[in-house]
């Protein structure tokens, strides 16, 4: 027997032989062997893909057949945990591994053991091999990550119960503090975190405590640290569950007050909440002093969840009660709530320091100062509990609304004037994923003018700085360059590539009610259109090309293009010119000056600057709730449908008929992230694009959708009447799903205000619809509004909401999040002064029974509007 057999046996994949013919090999013949070894994996890794099922078959035996062969602990290591050997297989069996290197010093399998532990990429799958390795050589466990994680899964998966199966083990002392260290939550450990069932971890954790085999404080005190490390609420909530299982004493709770302090402080809101509780009883049994329960508050009081703060308010009465001494160390933290945004809890910190105010008179002077930050609703309490001092001092200036600026237009840069400075820019649109309207325009009328001007310069630029496209290698693309994409397809044709047919006038046959196919099929047919024209007839220049980065074109620039054409005596290329007109910003003082040229492009421009230009119809609809049989669905929806554009059907190449066609909305959209590019198609006609981008913003709202309102303030942004599809497509974008989604709409809200073209009574009309349709949830909105009122919009928030509050407050639509949208309402009336008349319903909402959130920010929207009546008429 020699190493040709073991060879023979490892390329045919014979694992389970291997121990039998290795054994019998001297130190020479196993150094021998690893040679030949060494080259296979090497053979094997240089084959890529072409050979994957001989690597398949053949990794588990090498890796058997190279651990034996190899001398040192950490070769070894570095050999059976080899990627290249594991990939899309296990490990090979234990039994077998162990077997090859079962005669090895116990200091070696030990050695072995811990290097195996510290590949983390490997180290949890080898988890069996190392357990044996241990318990061969009698070294300590490791209890790296990747061993915790496997040592957890091999427990969990144990046929006794898991509080069996973790007394019996012999490394549970070592392994089960580490549950609370790892960088990650342990997987095994966070799918059975069950605290009321004694099979899962918690339950299992605390009988292995109270039976001595692990210590209690060990683990009171991983927990602590692990939830004060932070993280995902899902992350902390089995660590939480172990927390209660250990039912800790209040000696034990005494003796982490600290960790409970910091918790409380900075926890997720569920585990604040519990150490809050827990920092009751200690206050309870007289174990918190005032300084801590101070140092707490001071933290807590400022946490954006109101459940918390109106619990440290209960918390600071009782001791308040308990102990009155405590008052001034405690009322200037309670004084902070005078400033939260929640009227509710200011009238409750109001009251608490009402109740508990002590003869002090440098106390209430430092109280009274805060109570400045206090809604005006409660500004004549304060004044009862403080005195004059709570007054606020009355405003010199009148209110003025703080609107960002609008968005300004950038003028596009002209075109690169050297055939090197155009292919720089070729090469960085062509690598880049981020390239706007500016720099793809750019490039494309660069290269369209050296074409023009020198070829042959231009190409010799190009060819270097594009050496590394694959369609220059002739063996890898076989001249198939008909299918490159963008520019690509204009350089291959500077370069001498035959355009060939091209595969994007599938698009003209394969239909989709979405919007994205029509748009895209104009950006092709315009690549398209300039690589032809560069091999049989090459442009001047593009008449297109924008002056303004959203994609718009100055008519008059137009004219001037269409003037020099008419000069050089070139003939307009079909397509360019039909993006030029679509693109064109609509100003009829210059249809005399484009009538002026004498040509029929100049005619054609008169006309689409007049009556053929103008906007198509845009219809509104409800459309009903469609079911799937499969379950889910989408719910009923305001929809809009586009008329036909016939002047574009009439007289614009075949690529743009699918623009021109009348469309019913898209029940659902493909949406490719390249809006802006597609937005500079369309860059004056913000209606339509709006109306075909509704269904994507409506998916934001409705379903998990994202990015589905980054359209909003491109729009927004764009030329063309803001009109009834904009302001619903910003309505809907309120209520999106996601915050991201929601910040969109509200940017978008703030340039139409900025630009003085916000309708607002449209606006809050759509949403008023959008709430009682269901589309938009009312804490969605409400999230979304106190955003754009606090930059300083009050008056143009107010202005929405007076026109969404009466559905609101007819009781007839979700109440979740109404009381926030009225508490909105209420600060954007008291900042800006409005004098409005009350929304309808107003009234009667104020005037309900209980102290709903509801009722009370109502009647404090009453009082507003009232105050501000009466300070108008004096």
């Amino acid at each position: 027997m020699n190493t040709d057999d073991v060879l023979e046996a490892v390329r045919a994949g014979r694992a389970a032989e291997l121990p039998g013919l290795l054994k019998p090999l001297d130190a020479a013949e196993r150094r021998d062997l690893l040679t030949a070894l060494k080259a296979l994996r090497a053979e094997l890794r240089a084959s890529r893909w072409e050979r994957w099922q001989d690597r398949d078959l053949m990794s588990p035996a090498l890796v058997i057949a190279g651990a034996a062969c190899t001398t040192g602990a950490a070769a070894a290591a570095g050999w059976i945990g080899a990627t290249d050997l594991r990939r899309w297989r296990p490990l090979p069996p234990t039994a077998v591994l162990l077997d090859v290197i079962a005669g090895r010093d116990p200091k070696w399998l030990g050695d072995l053991a811990h290097r195996l532990a510290a590949r983390a990429a490997t180290a949890e799958e080898d988890y069996p091999l190392i357990r044996e390795l241990v318990g061969r050589s009698g070294c300590a466990m490791p209890t790296t990550d990747g061993v915790v994680e496997g040592w957890a899964a091999a427990v969990g998966a144990s046929r006794t119960p898991l509080a069996v199966a973790l007394r019996e083990d012999p490394h549970v002392s070592a392994l089960v503090p580490r549950l609370f260290e790892t960088a990650e939550p342990v997987r095994a450990f966070a799918r059975r975190w069950d605290a009321d069932d004694p099979e899962k971890w918690p339950g299992a954790l605390a009988t292995l405590a109270d039976e001595g085999h692990v210590e209690r404080a060990v683990l009171l005190d991983g927990c602590a640290a692990r939830l004060l490390r932070g993280g995902k609420p899902a992350q902390l909530k089995p660590y939480q569950a172990v927390l209660e299982a250990l039912r800790p004493t209040p000696q034990e709770e005494g003796e982490r007050i600290a960790d409970w302090m910091a918790l409380a402080a900075d926890g997720p809101s569920a585990v604040a909440g519990a150490a809050q509780q827990t920092l009751a009883r200690l206050a309870a049994a007289g174990r918190l002093t005032s300084r801590m329960l101070a140092e707490t508050s001071a933290a807590v009081l400022f946490r954006p969840e109101k459940k918390l703060v109106r619990a440290q308010l209960v918390l600071i009465g009782r001791e308040l009660t308990r102990d009155p001494v405590t008052a001034p160390e405690l009322l200037p933290e309670v004084a902070e709530v005078f400033g939260h945004e929640d009227t509710d809890l200011q009238e409750r910190a109001l009251k608490l320091v009402a109740a508990h105010l002590p003869d002090d008179p440098a106390l209430r002077a430092e109280l009274a100062d805060r109570a400045g930050l206090l809604s005006p609703v409660h500004r004549a309490r304060a004044v009862e509990v403080f005195g004059q001092d709570a007054e606020p001092a009355a405003q010199a200036d009148p209110y003025r609304e703080l609107l960002p600026p609008p968005p300004l237009p950038a003028p596009l840069a002209p075109a690169p004037e050297t055939a090197a400075e155009t292919a720089e820019l070729v090469a960085a649109v062509v690598n880049s994923r981020t390239a706007g309207v500016e720099e793809f325009e750019r490039a494309l009328d660069g290269l369209v003018r050296h074409a023009h001007h020198d070829r042959a310069a231009l190409a010799a630029a190009l060819r270097p700085a594009l050496e590394d496209r694959w369609w220059l290698d002739a063996a890898r693309s076989r001249r198939h360059t008909h299918g490159l994409p963008g520019l690509e397809r204009v350089a291959a044709a500077v370069l001498g590539s035959p355009p060939g047919d091209d595969p994007r006038e599938a698009l003209g046959t394969w239909r989709h009610e979405c919007h994205h196919t029509g748009l895209h099929g104009v950006v092709h047919a315009r690549v398209d259109e300039a690589a032809r024209a560069i091999a049989d007839r090459p442009l001047p220049f593009l008449l297109a090309t924008p002056t303004e980065d959203t994609g718009t074109l100055d008519a008059r620039v137009l004219v001037a293009r269409l003037a020099e054409y008419a000069r050089l005596g070139a003939r307009p290329a079909p397509a360019d010119l039909a993006q030029a007109l679509l693109r064109v910003r609509r100003d009829a003082a210059v249809i005399p000056e484009a009538a002026a040229l004498g040509t029929p492009e100049g005619e054609r421009l008169a006309a689409w600057l007049g009556e053929d230009g103008g906007p198509v119809a845009v219809t509104r609809r409800t459309a009903p709730a469609v079911r799937h049989r499969w379950g889910g669905g989408t719910p009923a929806r305001l929809v809009l449908d586009t008329g036909a554009r016939t002047t574009v059907r009439r007289d614009f190449p075949h690529p743009f008929h699918d623009l021109a066609r009348a469309r019913e909305a898209a029940d659902r959209c493909w949406d490719g992230r390249d809006d802006a590019c597609l937005l500079a198609v369309l860059p004056e006609d913000r209606e339509t694009l709006a109306a075909w981008w509704l269904p994507v913003v409506t998916a934001s709202a409705v379903h998990e959708a994202r990015e589905g309102a980054a359209v909003l303030p491109l729009l927004a942004a764009a030329g063309g009447p803001a009109g009834p599809a904009l302001h619903l497509a910003i309505a809907t974008g309120l209520g999106a799903r996601h915050p991201e989604d929601r910040i969109g709409a509200v940017d978008a809200l703030l340039i139409l205000a900025a630009r003085g073209q916000l309708d607002a009574a449209r606006l809050g009309d759509d949403l008023a619809e959008l709430i009682a349709l269901g589309t938009v949830k009312p804490n969605r909105l409400a999230d979304s509004l106190r955003t754009a009122a606090a930059g300083g919009a009050y008056a143009t928030t107010w202005a929405v909401l007076a026109a969404t509050l009466p559905v609101l407050l007819s009781g007839t639509t979700d109440a979740r999040g109404s009381g926030d949208i009225v508490a909105t309402a209420a600060e954007c009336v008291e900042q800006c002064g409005a004098a409005s008349p009350e929304p309808a319903g107003l009234g009667e909402a104020a005037g309900r029974g209980g102290r709903s959130r509801l009722v009370t920010q109502a009647a404090r929207l009453r009082d507003a509007l009232h105050r501000n009546a009466a300070a108008a008429a004096a």
